[in-house]
């Protein structure tokens, strides 16, 4: 994929896979549910020319739950699945630590953000942060990037709301086309 300052960062559990019931964590690979559409709206931002990054809070390794290395190992599940359908995923950023740690990558902390903008030379106002939590959306917009709050409720602080991924990337794709429709995109 070429260099692109356009970005979209994906909150994990309840965006990209199924989340898990309060107070559980996903601890292995065959746990790991990706929600329907995930794949294709990656790809779909991919062939926009967008660069795609997860960013996920996975506290269930500070509290001794889950291994890094099996994080790692359900974060290749996932990466081997966007792959296998011609898209790429650039970076996966965790953060380990729990509330308690006062990291600066702990959302609603922008930290990972910042580190990708850091890294990958992104220009954060160009970019969207997509995720299912006031936390998710409360990072977004400490980092500069636009929102989308994954929820069937449209009272949202976030600047739009969506069911699903595909229908986060209809709207992020739709901003930036004049006269096309949502709708429209989907069928392309």
């Amino acid at each position: 994929m070429t260099s692109s300052a356009k970005a979209v960062f994906l909150d994990r559990d309840g965006v990209i896979n199924r989340a898990p019931l309060d107070g559980l964590y996903i601890t292995s690979p065959d746990d790991f549910v990706l929600l329907p559409g995930v794949v294709e709206a990656i790809c779909r931002l991919n062939r926009s020319g967008f660069r795609v990054f997860v960013v996920t809070n996975q506290r269930g390794i500070a509290r001794g739950l889950v291994s890094a290395q099996m994080v790692e190992a359900i974060h290749a599940r996932l990466q081997q699945a966007v792959c296998d359908s011609g898209g790429s995923i650039d970076h996966i950023y965790v953060c380990p630590h729990d509330d308690r740690d006062a990291c600066a990558c702990r959302k609603p902390k922008p930290g990972m953000l910042q580190q990708a903008a850091r890294e990958y030379s992104l220009q954060l106002a160009t970019c969207w942060m997509v995720g299912d939590k006031t936390s998710d959306i409360a990072a977004g917009r400490a980092a500069g990037c636009r929102t989308v709050l994954m929820s069937k409720s449209r009272d949202t602080t976030a600047d739009f709301s969506a069911a699903s991924l595909a229908e986060a990337v209809d709207h992020i794709l739709a901003e930036g086309r004049t006269g096309i429709e949502p709708d429209e995109l989907q069928a392309s």
